[in-house]
């Protein structure tokens, strides 16, 4: 600074340039201190009850601000979260006790307590919550009888045994129960505060949800597409959180993801189709792996032309799934050749992975599928045209497979017309819930690493099977697999039942997703669980 204004002004500034330059370091320091990571929402945030939600966003979010009595580490093995050890049941393996951290807090200062656990369970089973995951809670003391009717979700076989003791009691052991309840759907709500905002209220934008993990939901009205995470100041083990806050926006298109990865707007990018094709050489890319199938819901009600089995098989003949995952996916998926994605668990009876053990060919036989078409036709007293539709949400990818499938549907089955509905997440579930398609294109990401939580979901009446597949022989090897009392005839039922699954063309699998990232390389620590949801709470940044 130059001398202009005098000897009294000098003096000041060289009396408080100290004072001046302290100030601003301390600031510069502050602010450089602060990390700070942006990711990607295919859609948009709903709700964050997990009473009733099974969507990615949803499940994504609450992975990062919330915990169950158990977190899945970076092996994609359960660690302690809220209970303070790893439990080893008794009374035969179908007893737990859990002891919940005293120093557990949710993000209010509230205590986490044994009921916060109990209240939530028993709500996800409550009819009048109008839950979506009630499956998940087969083999817990009384679930089935609940799902079925025959008593009250307040039976449910889990008991708070004062503040920070909690029973849990099995109809029968359940060698996966440890991952289970790592799932978003087992965890906590803070029952003073869910009754306070009202049940109807809670989890439909930041001031009317609270959290248990390492972060809490800021800036989210219920409605907009951005929205970030900051740090919780009563987590239990915030010393190990790096992270000063998680930055999420909704971003539907490949290219907009690819274009804000490179301008530095996104730290972790997930880019499919044209977009990904051209960029499996560049340097930031990550290939994760997950057990992840993509397929078709089929509308097997009663008097829809889909009901017959031979219809069904003709439509899963046509399709070209080599060329679906080379050249319009192009991300590194891979054909699917049966509903159990290839990872989700090795069959410890045979030492093969379960996916591979249980496929069949992904090779198109058109002519084999125009000779079913016509004999299921005759047998469903079709005639003329078929008119069918395919439901799926307003994603770039999902809209360039569909106009895929309508493309070979319309061209290798004769007769055929497709017609395509490509509309945001609220109206396709809705339209799948009432029954209003004939495909509804879907996934199932695995929550954790076993079979039966694909195969759980395709039984009668189960919740996540708006398609009504129904087989007597399908659901007694579930349930026989579900009560098997030794690991041979558990896995042999599994191994049968997904056999019986795709002999019946219960559902139509096309792809095991193989996501493809765009990753920060000052980004590390992220947990890319293979089965569930990336866990970000653990990662950093750095400079």
């Amino acid at each position: 600074m130059k001398n202009r204004r005098g000897l009294l002004l000098m003096a000041v500034i060289v009396a408080s340039a100290g004072f001046l330059a302290a100030c601003d370091n301390q600031g510069s320091q502050n602010k450089a201190a602060k990390k700070s990571i942006t990711l990607m929402q295919t859609s948009e945030l709903t709700s964050l009850d997990n009473t009733n939600q099974a969507m990615l966003p949803e499940f994504n979010t609450l992975t990062n601000i919330s915990e169950g009595l158990y977190r899945l580490n970076d092996k994609d093995q359960p660690v302690p979260a809220m209970a303070t050890k790893i439990v080893k049941p008794t009374d035969n393996g179908k007893k737990y006790i859990f002891h919940i951290r005293k120093t557990a807090k949710w993000s209010n200062g509230d205590p986490v307590k044994a009921e916060d656990f109990e209240y939530s369970w028993k709500r996800s089973l409550n009819p009048a919550n109008n839950p979506v995951y009630t499956y998940v809670f087969s083999g817990i003391k009384n679930a089935d009888s609940i799902i079925n009717n025959k008593k009250s979700y307040k039976t449910l076989g889990i008991k708070a045994l004062g503040d920070k003791t909690l029973e849990i009691t099995l109809d029968h052991p359940m060698a996966y129960f440890n991952k289970l309840v790592a799932m978003p759907v087992f965890m906590p709500q803070n029952k003073s505060f869910v009754q306070k905002v009202g049940i109807k209220k809670y989890g439909t934008n930041a001031k009317t949800t609270v959290s248990n993990g390492a972060f809490k939901i800021a800036d989210w009205t219920g409605t907009n597409d951005t929205y970030k995470l900051v740090r919780n100041p009563y987590y239990w083990d915030k010393s190990a959180i790096k992270l000063d806050e998680i930055k999420y926006q909704t971003v539907k298109d490949s290219n907009t993801a690819h274009n804000l990865f490179e301008n530095g707007k996104l730290d972790d990018a997930t880019i499919s189709g044209v977009t990904a094709k051209s960029l499996q050489k560049n340097r930031n890319l990550k290939h994760v792996s997950k057990a992840w199938t993509y397929y078709l819901q089929v509308n097997q009600r009663q008097n829809q032309p889909l009901a017959n089995r031979k219809l069904r098989q003709a439509i899963s003949l046509v399709i070209n799934r080599p060329e679906l995952t080379s050249k319009v996916l192009a991300d590194g998926s891979l054909p699917a050749s049966s509903f159990v994605s290839p990872g989700t668990a090795i069959d410890p009876t045979t030492g093969k992975d379960f996916s591979k053990e249980t496929s069949f060919s992904v090779q198109p036989n058109v002519k084999k599928a125009r000779s079913l078409w016509n004999e299921g036709k005759k047998e469903a007293g079709l005639k003329g045209s078929v008119s069918l539709s395919i439901v799926g949400d307003d994603q770039d990818v999902t809209k360039n497979v569909a106009q895929y499938l309508q493309s070979q549907l319309n061209s290798k089955l004769p007769g055929v017309k497709v017609t395509i509905a490509n509309i945001p997440d609220k109206a396709q579930q809705a339209r799948r819930s009432e029954g209003k398609f004939d495909l509804a294109q879907w996934y199932w990401l695995a929550d954790f690493g076993d079979p039966i939580n694909y195969l759980g979901i395709l039984t009668t009446n189960n919740t996540m099977n708006p398609g009504k597949f129904s087989d007597s022989t399908y659901e007694s090897l579930v349930q026989k697999a579900k009560n098997a009392g030794s690991q041979a005839s558990y896995w042999r039922y599994l191994r049968q039942a997904e056999k019986r699954l795709m002999s019946q063309n219960g559902i139509i699998p096309l792809y095991y997703v193989r996501e493809s990232h765009l990753v920060n390389p000052k980004l590390h620590g992220v947990e890319y669980h293979v089965a569930g949801f990336a866990d970000y709470t653990r990662s950093n940044i750095s400079k």
